[in-house]
């Protein structure tokens, strides 16, 4: 299944959320859609799964309109910050009532996740710690069946023992099940092993649509003592350098060198994906 957003626009009064969004979702992908806060990230998913509508343009899946299309929507599943549940609702109900719901629901699946991340299940949804609720939307979603799954800030609150088991969690979901599944976070560096594909997103405009491995290659991190790092950097401007004690890191734009073309004691890796977003905001900033 292939979701496609045509020129989506989006204004909340004078702030423009969305402004003229193209892209597309291939199916069996991991995207990470990352952004900083009011960037459009949440009202994106929000007009995806009809929270939302957009002011103007197409929203498709397989080329089909997805507007008041409940057989299309029927094949999404977001988690979200906002708790839709009923105050009332116990964690046990929300999995018995979903089930009914949903009809590719695994209901095993949901109380053994519940079991392993430890989510009481008699407690109101209400009642859960930030943690807890965030546990219990993971839960969910995972349980849901859905080919196509959004996750809107997921680990929030949680902690990082937390944070690894749903990592591992999802990319066991993603073997047995290969879905489409699109993670909005701020936490990119933990997320970035999950992600194939980036979208960056600022100001209500996608400003990098690319796989993860080509972003990587537009740049590379040089390391090691102070006094090699900057003998190193004669002649070169680095994006970024940090220092921490003797030891420096200097990110380069360009072809990563061959490790054995370096001076000893310097190391050479690849651009990580939150080093690569910091200095792709930093440069779209300069230009405004």
């Amino acid at each position: 299944m292939t979701i496609e957003l045509k020129n989506i626009r989006k204004s909340f009064g004078e702030t423009k959320a969305l402004d003229n969004v193209s892209l597309r979702l291939d199916e069996g992908k991991i995207y990470g859609l990352l952004g900083n806060n009011g960037a459009g990230k949440s009202t994106m998913l929000n007009i995806i799964t009809s929270r939302y509508f957009a002011d103007s343009g197409e929203l498709l899946l397989d080329g089909e309109p997805m507007r008041d299309n409940d057989r299309a929507l029927g094949q999404i599943y977001m988690m979200s910050e906002k708790n839709y549940y009923a105050e009332a609702m116990k964690v046990k109900d929300a999995i018995y009532w979903a089930a009914r719901f949903y009809p590719n629901f695994d209901t095993q699946k949901a109380n053994r996740l519940s079991e392993v991340f430890g989510l009481p299940t008699k407690k109101k949804i209400t009642d859960l710690s930030t943690g807890y609720t965030s546990i219990f939307k993971i839960v969910m979603a995972l349980s849901s069946g859905a080919p196509i799954l959004l996750f809107d800030e997921p680990v929030l609150g949680l902690d990082a023992q937390h944070r690894d088991l749903f990592y591992k969690l999802l990319i066991e979901h993603y073997s047995e099940n290969p879905c489409t599944i699109v993670i909005s976070t701020h936490l990119i560096s933990e997320a970035a092993n999950l992600i194939e594909h980036c979208l960056i997103i600022k100001n209500g405009q996608i400003i990098k649509d690319a796989p993860y491995e080509e972003l990587q290659n537009t740049g590379y991190n040089i390391s090691g003592s102070t006094a090699l790092v900057d003998e190193y950097l004669q002649g070169k401007v680095p994006m970024s350098v940090t220092t921490l004690g003797g030891l420096k890191t200097a990110c380069l734009n360009g072809e990563m060198p061959d490790s054995a073309s370096l001076p000893q004691g310097l190391e050479v890796s690849k651009l990580g994906l939150q080093e690569y977003f910091i200095q792709l905001m930093n440069d779209e900033s300069g230009r405004e």
